[in-house]
């Protein structure tokens, strides 16, 4: 089924955006980002994001991303909310002129915690398929949209019950980039444990 964000509700709405039932573009307004106190010791929940409440325990969601991310940790894809202290962002962010983060950020009890590979710069479309068993999660990504791998399992704390999934993305620096998010789909859970 299509995942329709028209029903969805902004956190830090764009001053430039687009939604309709199958497509979704966000630019960012600068110094906007997302993460909680690890490592870098600070807080940030001013990303723009647009999310819709989700209680069933066993669903895959899809998406396309598209990003023209050009500097520091630019970056757009999927954010599962709970609440401020807990919360997933998936995307792949810009490092260099060479090289960006493919990555997944899983936020608990206020800490986040970032496991990433880098991939060439100049890969600009990314699609992504999270699998939910409960509070558990499986993540995978494609370069193609044909051939997907194993991301990242993780649990999300308080991941349980009703949780606010869709798109984000943020600069986190001095700059601006555009995120463009279509194929939204929202079906029966396609990695359930044997």
């Amino acid at each position: 089924d299509m995942f329709d964000l028209r029903e969805g509700t902004w956190i830090n709405q764009p001053q430039k955006y687009a939604v309709d039932s199958d497509r979704v573009e966000i630019t960012t307004a600068p110094v906007t980002g997302l993460w909680n106190e690890t490592y870098y010791s600070y807080d940030d929940f001013s990303a723009h994001m647009l999310v819709k409440p989700v209680s069933d325990e066993y669903f895959t969601f899809g998406v396309k991303v598209e990003c023209d991310s050009k500097y520091g940790f630019d970056g757009g894809g999927i954010v599962i909310l709970v609440d401020e202290k807990n919360w997933v962002k998936i995307a792949a962010e810009y490092g260099d002129e060479n090289e960006q983060f493919l990555g997944s950020v899983v936020t608990g009890g206020g800490y986040s915690d970032w496991a990433s590979i880098m991939i060439d710069a100049d890969i600009k479309t990314v699609w992504y398929r999270l699998s939910r068993i409960k509070g558990d999660f499986f993540l995978e990504y494609s370069l193609d949209g044909e051939e997907y791998r194993q991301m990242r399992i993780f649990h999300l704390n308080k991941g349980e019950g009703e949780v606010r999934l869709g798109v984000y993305a943020c600069s986190p620096d001095e700059s601006t980039c555009t995120a463009v998010f279509t194929e939204m789909e929202m079906g029966e859970c396609i990695r359930m444990p044997e």
